[in-house]
């Protein structure tokens, strides 16, 4: 077992070694990037990136292996030119690091030790994203109240809002139209979402027919 997780950089860089470490980073970036096609959404130069990134980090870390701080910081800059260009949301970012730590390990010729890094975050990111940890729960809305500047806002909807859902938290409020209307912006949790018609027509006796939208919560992708 100590063998398999040595190094195989023993001396001098061969050719079969110089091609066996860039494969395998490539291979162990390809199964990244499959891990990450599931139930995600990303484009096809993403995935692209993610299978080789982890070579062109490998073979940044083999020319310098005499000055390993230089190695570390030239194949960080590759790698973070993503995030100077592109806005990426937090999985993404998250998936390039892997990829970075990928080419670092290989570059040092630690074959065996990249594979199991590999399996063992690969695994984990499946399996939260199977179980769907972390998402949003299917009772949250974003609701939205167009109402005019003469109506009192702080408790006009407060009964309907209690009637129907477990929790509301005004997020913002904004003027429209040089200020004759107001938007409240709700955080609201409902009771029973099927009951989201109702409470739109309720709210509507309340807000002069004006234009109400409920909405399950966005996701930003442009935030992590």
């Amino acid at each position: 077992m100590t063998n398999i997780l040595s190094s195989i950089f023993t001396g001098s860089l061969t050719l079969g070694q110089f091609l066996l470490a860039i494969i395998c980073s490539m291979v162990f970036g390809l199964i990244l990037s499959l891990v990450f096609m599931y139930k995600n959404t990303y484009t096809k130069s993403f995935i692209t990136a993610l299978v080789l990134i982890p070579a062109v980090e490998t073979v940044v870390i083999m020319l310098v292996n005499d000055n390993l701080g230089m190695g570390l910081s030239v194949a960080g800059s590759f790698a973070l030119i993503r995030f100077r260009s592109v806005k990426g949301n937090a999985k993404e970012l998250v998936a390039v690091f892997i990829d970075m730590t990928i080419g670092i390990i290989c570059g040092t010729g630690y074959i065996a030790i990249a594979g199991i890094f590999t399996l063992l975050l690969s695994a984990v990111m499946f399996l939260l994203t199977i179980t769907g940890f972390g998402s949003v729960s299917d009772n949250e809305r974003t609701l939205k109240i167009t109402i005019p500047e003469s109506l009192n806002y702080d408790e006009v909807f407060e009964d309907i809002l209690k009637k129907y859902t477990d929790s509301y938290e005004l997020d913002s409020i904004k003027t429209l139209t040089l200020g004759s209307l107001f938007r409240l912006d709700y955080h609201i949790t409902m009771k029973d979402p099927d009951k989201v018609r109702k409470m739109i027509d309720e709210l509507r006796t309340r807000n002069g027919n004006l234009e109400i939208m409920c909405s399950r919560p966005a996701t930003n992708r442009d935030e992590l």
